[in-house]
């Protein structure tokens, strides 16, 4: 009978050792074959599959060399921002894949297949499910799927419709009009001063967030500003290496500090929350940040659809979503501003045009939310660094199911590509002067810029567009406005032409400017 049981458990664990050599097999070799043999069969193609690494070795390397150089004073940049990519559609065409590990990701760059993706036409290009450690810096909205994401949208909306937003100038006045005392006072010994804007922006644009989001002011939300920045380095690092199921759980120097930083985040969220939560309660909380709307919504949402699990928000998705306000409201609207005023300096007509027209409609006067939803050629200006530096370089969508895109069939396990940046640059979609800077190309609005393609999609596209766009594009008005009246500026000498994604589209060495009042 001992003898029977023996064998029965050595059976059991072999048959189990092998159910786990098969799957094992299967994901790091047969799969990707598999699915590498269907995607040539309808003429996309890639470089061959390499076990597990796919390209991810030969893109570290070309992102390296990339990177070790600043590159020439040009709006040319998708071989410094996304070499991999590049190469990619450099050697096999539009119509093309690459590895990442034993994933292919298939490029789309058609405006009616991107339209098709991201208008959920579908509703099965989903977003990947994210490395879990990458998880760490923000979930919330932008990740979620199906009903949850619904009723997230649901309740995060009313924060962000445009009446809201008006009640929101004076603190995005208040945060502007403290970064130019602070650029008046250097500049008013000698007339003008060298000075790296882009930290100031980052400063402003936090600050700004710390408001509007939580009614504090930028110093007591900078350890949280701080430990996320960290957290997306981190992240990089993470995205750009293979990922192995049961790694995370690893007590790496790496994986400690990004739970470190997830712990201290969270505590420092969950302490403003409560605080928010016990002022609601005695009725001396205000509603008017978005952390308020938000937990408002909360309850009206509850109220109205009963108390259950699926209905409104856990504290735990509140402070998700307070991470992803935190991460997103900075970094969106700070990149844009400092793109716009490199391209300012590199292009002072422009400058000098946008000036005009401010001066026209405030004066020297504080701006209003009228006069900024009259400003047409700022507008201009800001769509075109969009389209030329968009914040996020590419979307990526994952095929569950069995998925027709347009001619192709796309078997589940594939993720897609939706190269913004390459999409902006497309010398077939916007013409021979695609890299250059020409705002002119939205005198009329971007969707007679792009014919109604989707071929201009900064902040995304269809049903899950960027919830604070709106939010983004006012506050750049105002910040630029109130820069305008009061500054001009250009380019330092030592100003080193870098553009460089680190989640979002940063410049690797700061962005050195001279600035001269007026």
């Amino acid at each position: 009978m001992g003898d029977l049981v023996y064998m029965g458990v050595v059976i059991s664990g072999v048959v189990i050792l092998l159910s786990w050599v098969w799957r094992v097999l299967n994901w790091v070799w047969w799969k990707p074959k598999k699915l590498e043999k269907c995607l040539r069969e309808q003429g996309i193609h890639g470089n061959p599959y390499r076990l597990l690494s796919g390209d991810l070795k030969d893109n570290m390397m070309l992102i390296k060399e990339a990177r070790s150089k600043p590159m020439n004073l040009s709006h040319d940049i998708v071989p410094r921002v996304l070499p991999p990519l590049h190469q990619t559609i450099k050697n096999y065409g539009k119509k093309s894949f690459s590895w990442i590990g034993p994933t292919p990701r298939v490029t789309i760059m058609d405006p009616e297949l991107i339209r098709d993706v991201l208008s959920n036409k579908f509703g099965h290009f989903a977003k990947p499910k994210p490395n879990p450690l990458a998880k760490l810096l923000a979930t919330g909205l932008a990740n979620y799927e199906g009903e949850k994401w619904a009723k997230h949208r649901r309740i995060i909306n009313p924060a962000f419709h445009l009446e809201k937003l008006k009640r929101m100038l004076p603190a995005f006045y208040k945060s502007c009009g403290e970064m130019i005392s602070k650029w008046e006072k250097l500049v008013l010994v000698e007339g003008s001063c060298e000075l790296d804007v882009w930290p100031e922006l980052q400063n402003l644009t936090g600050d700004v967030i710390s408001r509007t989001a939580f009614g504090s002011s930028y110093e007591e939300g900078r350890r949280i500003f701080q430990l996320q920045n960290e957290q997306a380095l981190l992240i990089i690092e993470v995205i750009q290496s293979v990922y192995i199921p049961g790694l995370r759980f690893l007590p790496t120097k790496r994986n400690k500090r990004m739970k470190e930083i997830d712990r201290e985040v969270r505590a420092l969220l969950r302490g403003i929350i409560n605080k928010r939560e016990k002022a609601m309660k005695v009725g001396e909380a205000s509603n008017d940040d978005l952390l308020g709307l938000l937990m408002e919504s909360n309850i009206k949402d509850i109220q109205e659809h009963g108390n259950n699990k699926n209905i409104g928000m856990s504290i735990e998705e509140v402070i998700e979503e307070c991470k992803l306000f935190y991460f997103a409201g900075q970094e969106t609207t700070s990149v844009l501003l400092m793109w716009t005023m490199v391209m300012l300096s590199m292009h002072p007509n422009w400058q000098v045009r946008a000036r005009e027209e401010v001066l026209q409609v405030f004066g020297n006067n504080k701006p209003d939310f009228d006069g900024l939803s009259h400003l047409k050629i700022v507008t201009m200006i800001l769509y075109e660094v969009l389209r030329l530096y968009p914040p996020l370089a590419l979307l990526t969508r994952f095929t569950y199911k069995k998925m027709q895109l347009g001619e192709i069939s796309l078997p589940p396990g594939v993720q897609l590509s939706l190269p913004i940046i390459l999409v902006h640059h497309d010398r077939e979609l916007w013409g021979e002067d695609a890299q250059e800077f020409k705002p002119e190309r939205f005198s009329d609005g971007f969707s007679k810029a792009t014919k109604n393609q989707v071929s201009f999609f900064p902040f995304g596209w269809g049903p899950r567009i960027c919830i604070g766009q709106n939010f983004a594009l006012i506050e750049a008005k105002m910040a630029l406005t109130m820069v305008l009246q009061r500054f001009s500026f250009g380019l330092s000498q030592s100003y080193a032409h870098a553009p460089c994604p680190v989640i979002t589209l940063q410049p690797q060495y700061g962005a050195r400017m001279i600035l001269h009042k007026l």
